[in-house]
Order: C-alpha cells, then structure tokens, then sequence
C-alpha cells in the first residue's frame, strides 16, 4: 500500500446553519477540517496509507481535532502536542449573488508557534512514498516556513515525491513575501496544483484573456501558464484547476494537468454547490491517488476532477467519496438518479 504524508494545520470551523449570515446567527455547527488534513482524509478514504503531521494542544478540543482524523483512518502518530490552542475559522456560506465569507481565528495556535525540534522528518519520511503541503502552511510565520523547508529537504533526500498546492491567502501573507518563501520551497517541488489565480498572485504568471470574475477562462492561457511553471520551476507535472463562477451556488468545473510534453484537459462540470470549501483540497487528494496508482495524464486528471466535482455536494472540509463513486463519475455518469 502506497503511503502518504501531508503537513499542515487542522482548524475548528464554526459555521452558521444553512445560509444564515453571521449577523444573524446565534448557534454554530463545529466540524474540523485543513487544507492538507483534508487531503489526507480523502487519501485515505481512497485505500491509501495517510499520516498526517501537525501540531496540537494536549486539552481535549486537540484531542477532537485528532479524533476526526482518526475516525476516517489517518495515522496521526507523528502529530506533536503541545501549545495552547486550534485555529479557528468562521464560515459563513454564501448564496445566490452575495460571495462566501471566511473569518480567521487562528493566530497564536500551536502549529503557528511550533519549531524544527517538533518533528523529525527523517523518521516520519520512513516507507514514505508521497508528501504533501499547501502554501497555506508556510504562511503561518517564518518558523512555519522554516519547517516546510526541513520537510522537504527531507523528503527528497528519502526519494519521497513532493507536491504543493499553492493556495495563496491574502489574509495571512503578502504577495512579495508569498513569492519570496514559496521560491525556495519549488525547488522541492515534483507536483505543482494551482487555480486560477494563485501563479499569478505567488509568482506573477498569468493566464491571458482569462476573467475570474466574469468567469472567462481560455485554456490556450492557462497552456502557456503551465509551461511557464514547470520552465522556471522544473516540476514533473503541472495541475490547474479552471473553476468559472456563475454565482456562489452554480460553478463550471475543470481542471488541466500539463506533464511537459501534453496537455489534458477533463471534462467540464457544472456544479450545483452545497458546500465549496475543500473543493481544491479534493482535486490534490484525487490527483495524488491518480498518479501512484499509475493512470495516465488523461485518466488522472479526470479522476481528480471528478473527485473533486463530488466534494462539492457534501457539506464540511472533507470530501466523503469512495474510488468507485469518483470512477462512475469520472466515467459519464453523471445523473444523479438514486443508486438502488
């Protein structure tokens, strides 16, 4: 069985009920969810062998943060404890015309305050055959960053495949310093994942003819995207989500994966969304399987797109898809008729 590692931070999202705004709830519902623990679920819910690495108080909103990832069957043994808190995040689901709003919480918590001494990556990197990270991590704070250098230097002084899904957070970091950190860490990098905006807002390469907001997307621009990322960067492969926005509740979904020599485009989706949050994380976590199962560039993208078409419609970070759902969608059937 194929083993992965992912590193990150797991947070506590607390969100209103429906599509109730902030300003008028007055309970929230609790799940936990991190752009890398999300892929680790999936990887697992996948068949795979996933660990996922963090760092976590020892009270017992810790211990829950663990409990879910050990209820979806992610090794969490290499998870450090200690520290005072869980990042938070505040969702509130938008609808219709009015966007999505996401509240951070999470200064101060135990992974944004954890250091190289937490962690031995030679020994988490024992057997491993994939590691994974966001750009969200690095962007905790130059100690964070730190880390994600340790860890893939590691990685690959093990042979371990590295992949990064850039991930670019406005509110956590500026672009100049995002370019700056997430430069060193490519040279580590096998596979890049990025979406629309993230090559453009890291490291300035931009898809021409191509309007997020009108939801105008040129595949000809996101070709010349791909290339110029693995020519700079050398990666092995490179992975575009191309997501065109009608409204919060209704998006066209597609990705590309470029691998040097062709480029695969899947087949578009048009997404009626119950929940988008983690939709990226379920492209990564399906692209991952994908190439160590060895599909082809083609079956590969497609299979990760689907993968993430369906997190779409399940509500939480985590995308709850089994390999035989993700493969009949993969393969055409996109009915939605109930399956008796």
């Amino acid at each position: 069985m194929k083993k992965v590692v992912t590193f990150g931070e797991i947070m506590l999202r607390l969100a209103p009920e429906g599509y109730y705004r902030f300003i008028q709830a007055d309970k929230f519902g609790v799940v936990y969810g991190g752009g890398e623990a999300n892929v680790a679920v999936s990887l697992s819910n996948f068949g795979l062998d996933a660990a996922f690495v963090t760092k976590l108080p020892k009270h017992e909103i810790g211990q829950a943060a663990v409990n879910t990832l050990r209820r979806f069957g992610v090794d969490t043994s290499k998870i450090a404890r200690g520290g005072d808190r869980v990042g938070i995040y505040f969702l509130e689901k938008g609808a219709s015309q009015r966007p999505s709003k996401v509240i951070y919480d999470r200064a101060g918590s135990s992974i944004a305050k954890a250091d190289g001494a937490d962690f031995n990556w030679d020994e988490i990197f024992n057997g491993v055959d994939w590691f994974h990270f966001t750009g969200i991590t690095p962007a905790l704070g130059d100690n964070v960053a730190a880390i994600c250098l340790e860890a893939v230097k590691a990685a690959k002084a093990k042979g371990v495949t590295v992949s990064c899904d850039l991930n670019y957070r406005k509110n956590l970091w500026s672009r100049e310093k995002a370019g700056e950190v997430m430069e060193k860490l490519m040279e580590y990098v096998d596979v890049c994942i990025a979406n629309e905006e993230d090559a453009s807002d890291v490291f300035g390469i931009k898809a021409d003819n191509t309007d997020v907001t009108t939801g105008k997307v040129n595949h000809e621009g996101y070709k010349d995207v791909a290339k110029k990322l693995k020519d700079r960067f050398g990666f092995k492969y490179v992975a575009i989500t191309l997501r065109s926005s009608i409204s919060a509740n209704d998006n066209k979904w597609a990705a590309m994966l470029y691998d040097g020599s062709e480029y695969y485009f899947s087949k578009s989706y048009l997404m009626h969304i119950v929940d988008r949050v983690g939709g990226g994380d379920s492209f990564g976590a399906g692209l991952i399987y994908s190439l160590l199962s060895g599909k082809n560039g083609q079956d590969a993208v497609e299979f990760a797109t689907a993968a993430s078409c369906l997190k779409h419609s399940i509500e939480g970070d985590i995308n709850l898809v089994s390999v035989d759902e993700v493969e009949k969608l993969a393969g055409g059937d996109g009915s939605g008729r109930v399956q008796r």
